[in-house]
């Protein structure tokens, strides 16, 4: 596979060959390659979406994470020259934490890069599929970007592709400047795009989050800890349920969606009043995890309209004390870091 790509403009009848870089040309791989990537994806492959910038894993600010047609989390690797093989590595090191992440986090990740919800950007971006059937971070793709490419990367490459199936691609752009002034990107990718694309859809492998309407049963110690390490996260919706639905539940014996809904939207919390059911939908999600059955233990809800949406939430009784004490805890904790 030809990672080299060369280019000629052709002037008086004679060719001229085009040698010309980003730095060369006051360019710069941060303030321009990235900020064009972002903006349209189109030139790495079709049917991106991306969803965030410099976005924060357990091994460092990822570039670009973007989302296909099949819900799947893209990660998207900039190398300012040649592609190394360490920007596999590193690029796998990046898609094993972004394995793990919920439609929370994602959701949280995408409306702070775009300012709308997952389900408003999925829509708008790609209103030919079939969002109710989406299943998202189903598996993860690696792309990698550069200006060339290693040979034993690309040998790599083809390898864990063709050999495992695995969704991974490098390609190397060429950038150029015309006599006239005009700047063109080119590009050329290790695996053919249709190729890559089949293999996505291909794979089989449903990744769900276990949910549960159980509550837990912790002591009350345990149960103070789990709470206060939840709570104190720096998650939007972790925030939501500490700043609004735990205060309001104390302050009446129950609390009906509606009437949360509205909550959310007399405290000026949401820069999108027209999102707040899709932030309760956020926060039902969080309650229901099978993980979070701390949560269920003091926070109990019903299902009176509908099978699979929460409503009348509730602090159960003998926790009211409990969630005080917790909220009180935090709110030093607060004024103490100020």
């Amino acid at each position: 596979m030809a990672t080299e790509i060369k280019v000629w403009e052709i002037i008086e009848r004679q060719l001229k060959p085009l040698e010309t870089t980003l730095a060369h040309e006051g360019r710069t791989e941060a303030l321009d390659l990235e900020e064009w990537l972002a903006s349209d994806p189109s030139i790495i492959r079709l049917g991106l979406k991306v969803i965030g910038r410099q976005v924060p894993t357990q091994s460092g600010p990822l570039d670009l994470l973007a989302l296909d047609t099949s819900g799947n989390l893209v990660v998207i690797e900039l190398k300012r020259d040649q592609l190394p093989r360490e920007a596999l590595a590193q690029a796998i090191d990046y898609a094993s934490d972004v394995a793990t992440w919920n439609v929370d986090k994602i959701g949280e990740i995408c409306a702070k890069y775009t300012g709308e919800s997952l389900e408003d950007v999925l829509s708008e971006t790609f209103p030919e599929e079939d969002l109710d059937h989406l299943v998202i971070n189903e598996t993860q793709r690696i792309v990698l970007v550069g200006f060339a490419i290693e040979p034993r990367l690309a040998r790599m490459i083809e390898w864990l592709s063709n050999g495992y199936g695995v969704g991974i691609n490098a390609v190397s752009l060429k950038y150029i400047r015309t006599s006239a002034g005009s700047e063109i990107l080119t590009r050329t990718a290790v695996i053919a795009e249709q190729v890559e694309e089949a293999r996505a859809k291909n794979k089989t492998k449903k990744i769900t989050i276990p949910m549960s309407d159980e509550p837990g049963n912790y002591e009350e110690g345990q149960l103070r800890d789990l709470l206060l390490r939840y709570l104190s996260q720096d998650l939007v919706t972790a925030q939501r349920i500490r700043d609004v639905l735990l205060p309001v539940c104390l302050e009446q014996d129950l609390i009906t969606r509606e009437r949360l809904k509205q909550e959310f939207i007399t405290q000026n919390v949401l820069n999108d009043p027209s999102k707040v059911g899709y932030v309760i939908s956020l926060i039902s999600v969080q309650i229901g995890m099978q993980k979070n059955d701390f949560l269920r233990q003091v926070i109990g809800y019903e299902y009176p309209n509908y099978p699979w949406e929460k409503d009348n939430y509730f602090i159960r009784p003998e926790y009211r004390p409990l969630v005080k004490e917790v909220l009180i805890s935090l709110n030093d904790r607060s004024t103490e870091k100020r």
